[in-house]
């Protein structure tokens, strides 16, 4: 999608290229809250996302009418971007891995295990750091998410959790390693942008990310106080394997991809061990599995086009260029870059993209008002994690309202670590030292 953002603005539409875009966010905010309050159940589901999203494909085809052929072209090319292709293929084995492995009985048994060996206080906390762990191996938070969120379904059925909790504490751990991780395509972005060395922005960002975390375990230890946990089941050893796998190729910081096929292939031995199906069945329940993330599928198709346009037409270059020059001293300097990569990701629903977007700004603003270059890398890499995090409409929490078959919305008030990520960031750029 880099290609796509570096294109020069061809049309007179920049002011206008974002309308779309808040088109398909009226459209499911609107919708899910009339029906909520109608006291429809899945409120947020009754008008689909991805229906939404083509609304918004609608209009920006009106808008384009005049050029709609390079409207369409810059639309599909947002589609075929290998970001989102990426995120697709993740989905999809996301679906068929947790599908699978819910067949075999492994979910069942990784969450016996984990019940077993985690003091019911440390549950929430315990499922938050080991988030963590994974995601700063990995450098992915999606493949932290589709990895683990199973394992909470799991915990959120035997306990008197709630699910949109449960995936809220995973989805903030695997932002923890997105933000921080060396790996990670954030922390790459937003170094080359500012032209800063990996161990300059790791320093900068450590203890805000640490101390963020820290925060967010005593939070979890509150609302783990009440909780009721069911007996544990009799384990099975040999159904835990899928999930022992997968941990330990994820924290070895092995390829999402090749963690969810090897994860895949394990669900197939063991099943086919334990006579849980015959070979001929597994197609089937694999199919089932993609076709359950078929909404996340869409959605994620829909909204990176609408993103493409957007930043072709220069509708986010537009708003990034209005506020470039507000800034009067050092410290509303650093919330400027941190206003510009958040209004980015907002807009485009990826992290990495909206760094490459306001990385020149904020590189001209650190110059202008001599903040040091890890401390700009720093502020992008958080503020875009933060928000990446938090919008119902990025891919974190579609694949994660996917697994659990529930809104977005509906998990979006748990991300505590994004939340207090921004809060703690916030606060160390009004009381920090001066960079």
């Amino acid at each position: 999608m880099k290609d796509i953002f570096n294109q020069k603005v061809k049309t007179p539409l920049k002011q206008y290229s974002l309308v779309p875009f808040l088109v398909f966010i009226f459209l499911y905010v609107a919708s899910g809250c009339w029906f909520l309050y109608k006291g429809q159940e899945m409120a947020f589901y009754q008008f689909p996302a991805a229906a939404c999203a083509f609304f918004g494909f609608f209009v920006a085809l009106i808008i384009g009418y005049k050029n709609i052929n390079e409207h369409i072209n810059t639309f599909t090319l947002g589609i075929g971007e290998h970001t989102v292709i990426t995120m697709c293929l993740i989905f999809l084995l996301a679906g068929g891995f947790s599908a699978l492995a819910k067949s075999v009985g492994a979910i069942d048994a990784a969450v016996n295990l984990g019940l077993f060996l985690l003091p019911n206080k440390l549950l929430l906390p315990g499922l938050f750091i080991i988030s963590c762990f994974i995601s700063l191996a990995m450098g992915t938070s999606m493949g932290t998410i589709s990895t683990v969120i199973p394992i909470a379904i799991g915990i959120s059925e035997h306990s008197s959790l709630n699910l949109a909790l449960v995936a809220g504490v995973v989805v903030g751990g695997a932002m923890f390693g997105d933000n921080l991780s060396v790996i990670s395509d954030t922390t790459i972005a937003a170094t080359q942008t500012q032209g800063c060395n990996m161990r300059d922005k790791t320093k900068e960002n450590f203890f805000v990310a640490m101390i963020s975390a820290g925060i967010v375990c005593i939070i979890l230890l509150f609302f783990s106080a009440d909780q009721v946990i069911d007996s544990v089941q009799y384990i099975e050893p040999l159904k835990v394997v899928p999930y022992i796998l997968v941990l330990i190729l994820a924290l070895a910081g092995v390829h999402v991809f090749v963690v969810l096929m090897l994860g895949i292939l394990s669900c197939l031995f063991i099943g086919i061990i334990n006579e849980n199906f015959v070979f001929f069945e597994v197609g089937q329940i694999i199919y089932l599995g993609f076709l359950s993330m078929a909404d996340v599928f869409f959605v994620t198709i829909f909204i990176s086009g609408l993103a493409a346009l957007a930043s072709k037409e220069g509708g986010v270059a537009y708003i990034l260029d209005k506020i470039s020059h507000l800034a009067k001293g050092k410290k509303s300097a650093q919330f400027l870059i941190a206003t510009s990569v958040s209004i980015a990701d907002i807009c485009v629903a990826n992290n990495t993209v909206a760094i490459l977007l306001s990385g020149d700004i904020a590189k001209n603003i650190a110059a202008k008002f001599n903040i040091s270059k890890a401390k700009a890398a720093s502020i992008l890499d958080i503020y875009s994690c933060v928000w990446q995090g938090i919008i119902p409409h990025g891919a974190q929490l579609l694949l994660a309202c996917g697994l659990c078959k529930m809104s977005s919305f509906a998990i979006v008030p748990y991300t505590f670590y994004p939340i207090i990520l921004g809060i703690v960031a916030s606060l160390q750029i009004i009381f920090g030292k001066k960079s």
